[in-house]
């Protein structure tokens, strides 16, 4: 089963995520969107297909929809 994990990119080119698995993603887009908008040292962001099992359930997701 595939999951999706938030990615943070950062100026000096490192591509880090955390430990969040999401089902869909659409949820972890969300995720990482929500993230990108108040920290302050990520450039960009993106989303990765997973292997890992899903360890967020969707109603956890911050959104701002």
């Amino acid at each position: 089963m595939t999951s999706y994990r938030p990615m943070f990119t950062f100026a000096d080119g490192t591509c880090v995520g955390n430990a969040q698995r999401f089902a869909t993603r659409y949820e972890a887009q969300d995720s990482a969107a929500a993230r990108f908008r108040v920290w302050t040292l990520p450039t960009g962001y993106s989303v990765d297909a997973s292997n890992d099992p899903v360890n967020i359930a969707g109603s956890m997701v911050w959104t701002n929809r």
